[in-house]
């Protein structure tokens, strides 16, 4: 999810220089004049890390002409075409201990529907085997269990060991957001890749394949021809 609480950042307009000794600036204040996707390169042929939405805010830095890099909440940066953002005379500052440390906000809803937006903090997490830092490292299954945990859900650390937990949900129509999905590993032989349904056939994961924490459509036949299980905390 992009920074859209933007105000607890402080927003430097015609601040005093000595008030902003201590803080960094993070980028200028942007708007987006058209719901647009937020790319993974700055390529409408690379993956999309988000949809943001018309009139949501963004912090913003200029790449050139055609392209605008934009702050996503765990500090990675995704693109956005350049025609879709209007910037603003205004620089987004925060203190300079927190830069690179950027966390995502508290779960507004201790359920899993609750879990599965405030995954999308987390999105262009870089994929590490074996990771558990949802900031600056993790896979599929740290990336379930990380979030579950915030909720007071205990799972086990492997997608396989985690796909014998919760009640299940044997037919599609039936998911809910929230709802933990686990996908066949065929070089395994067993489950082996993880995610979050976040509702309307869309899904949040950590992939090997996108290098990071993003979301896919799990309508697509590849994710449909080896989804084996889903599961409800």
């Amino acid at each position: 999810m992009i920074l859209r609480k933007l105000l607890t950042i402080a927003i430097a307009c015609g601040v005093a220089s000595s008030a902003l000794a201590s803080k960094t600036v993070l980028g200028k204040l942007g708007q987006v004049t058209q719901g647009c996707k937020i790319y993974a390169r700055p390529s409408t042929g690379a993956h999309v890390y988000y949809r943001v939405q018309a009139y949501e805010y963004v912090v913003i830095q200029p790449k050139d002409p055609n392209w605008m890099k934009v702050l996503l909440q765990n500090g990675a940066y995704g693109y956005v075409p350049a025609a879709y953002v209007v910037k603003l005379p205004y620089e987004v500052t925060a203190d300079q201990a927190t830069r690179g440390n950027f966390r995502g906000p508290n779960i507004s809803s201790r359920t899993s529907a609750g879990v599965a937006n405030y995954a999308l903090n987390f999105i262009g997490t870089p994929y590490v085997w074996g990771g558990n830092d949802p900031n600056r490292g993790i896979d599929c299954s740290g990336l379930v269990q990380q979030m579950f945990g915030k909720i007071g859900v205990d799972l086990p650390r492997t997608a396989s060991e985690q796909a014998l937990v919760g009640r299940p949900v044997s037919r599609l129509e039936d998911l809910r957001a929230g709802d933990r999905l686990y996908f066949w590993e065929n070089k395994r032989g067993k489950i082996g890749h993880t995610g979050i349904y976040l509702g309307k056939g869309y899904f949040v994961h950590s992939s090997m394949t996108h290098r990071g924490v993003a979301t896919d459509y799990l309508g697509s036949p590849k994710w449909l021809r080896i989804l084996v299980a889903a599961r409800r905390s």
